[in-house]
C-alpha cells in the first residue's frame, strides 16, 4: 500500500477550505488514499462541486459542512456537528485561510479580526478538540496545519498575515511535541508561492509563475504536505531552493525594502 493509504472507507478525514485551491487537492488526494471526506468551507456550491468530483473519481462517501470558520464559536460548532453526524475524524487538515496584503493602518479592523480568528484561534481549537477525541479513541491521528513561507517575511503589507502564520507554525511544532507520545502526528506546511486564486493572481500570471518556477501547483503542495504528515515531519518548506532564501528574507534591511514597498503599494487591497 502507498504511504498513508487505508482500506477504502474505513476512516474519515476533514479538510477546511476544501472548496478550491490547495484544500480541494488535499481532499482529492485523501479520497484517493481511501478516506471518507468531510469538506468544510463558506461556499456550499464549491463544496458540492468538489464532493461530486470525489464521488465520481473514487466512490468514497463525502459530506459537506458549509460554515464560516472565522468566528469564536466555529471550532466547537464544527466539532459538535461531526459528533451529531456520528463521524470520527482520523485526519484533520486545517487549510482554510484569508490572504491580506495591506498595511495595518489601512486594514479594516474586522478583517484583522477574521484573519487572526481563522488562522490562529479556530485552528488551535480544532487541534485541541479533534486531537483530544483521537486520543480518547486510541487511534493514530494526523493533523496538518497550513502555515506560510511569509512567516519569514515580515514585510510591509504582510504584517497581520505573516504574524498569524508565524503563530500557527510555532503552535504546530510545540503541539506536535506535546502529543507525540499519544500517537498523534502534527505537521506545519510552509509553502512559498502557490498557483491558486488566494493572492489575486489571474490564471495567466499563475501559469507564468509555474513555468519559471516561482510558483508551485496546488496539487504539488498538497502532495508534499501529506507526504510530510505521513512521515511525521513537524515542519516543512516545499522545494529546497525556498529554504535557501529564508536567511536572506529575515535579514533584508529596511533600505532594501523601501523600493519594494513603494512598488507594492499599488497592489495593496
Amino acid at each position: 500500500m502507498k504511504r498513508g493509504e487505508i482500506k477504502r472507507g474505513t476512516a474519515w478525514a476533514l479538510v477546511t477550505g476544501a472548496g478550491s485551491g490547495i484544500g480541494r487537492c488535499y481532499a482529492l488526494r485523501l479520497a484517493a488514499l481511501g478516506y471518507r471526506l468531510v469538506l468544510v468551507g463558506e461556499q456550499a456550491e464549491l463544496l458540492e462541486t468538489v464532493a461530486r468530483e470525489i464521488e465520481a473519481a473514487g466512490g468514497v462517501e463525502v459530506r459537506i459542512c458549509p460554515l464560516d470558520l472565522a468566528r469564536t464559536t466555529a471550532a466547537q460548532e464544527l466539532f459538535d456537528w461531526t459528533r451529531t453526524q456520528g463521524i470520527d475524524i482520523d485526519v484533520l487538515v486545517n487549510n482554510a485561510g484569508i490572504f491580506s496584503f495591506c498595511d495595518v493602518l489601512t486594514t479594516p479592523p474586522e478583517r484583522i479580526e477574521r484573519i487572526i480568528l481563522l488562522h490562529d484561534l479556530t485552528a488551535t481549537q480544532l487541534c485541541r478538540l479533534f486531537a483530544g477525541e483521537m486520543i480518547r479513541r486510541g487511534v493514530r491521528g494526523h493533523i496538518l496545519n497550513m502555515s506560510s513561507y511569509s512567516l519569514w517575511m515580515p514585510f510591509p503589507g504582510l504584517s497581520v498575515y505573516s504574524a498569524s502564520k508565524a503563530y500557527l507554525k510555532s503552535f504546530s511544532v510545540a503541539f506536535a511535541r506535546e502529543v507525540a507520545d499519544r500517537h498523534i502526528r502534527v505537521t506545519a506546511v510552509c509553502p512559498a508561492g502557490v498557483a491558486t486564486d488566494l493572492y489575486g493572481l489571474t490564471p495567466y500570471w499563475q501559469q507564468i509563475g509555474l513555468r519559471i518556477g516561482v510558483l508551485i501547483s496546488a496539487d504539488s503542495c498538497a502532495r508534499r504536505g501529506l507526504r510530510a504528515l505521513w512521515r511525521g515531519r513537524r515542519c516543512i518548506v516545499p522545494d529546497w531552493w525556498n529554504r535557501l532564501f529564508i536567511p536572506i528574507c529575515k535579514a533584508l534591511p529596511m533600505w532594501a525594502l523601501r523600493p519594494l514597498r513603494r512598488y507594492t503599494m499599488q497592489f495593496q487591497k
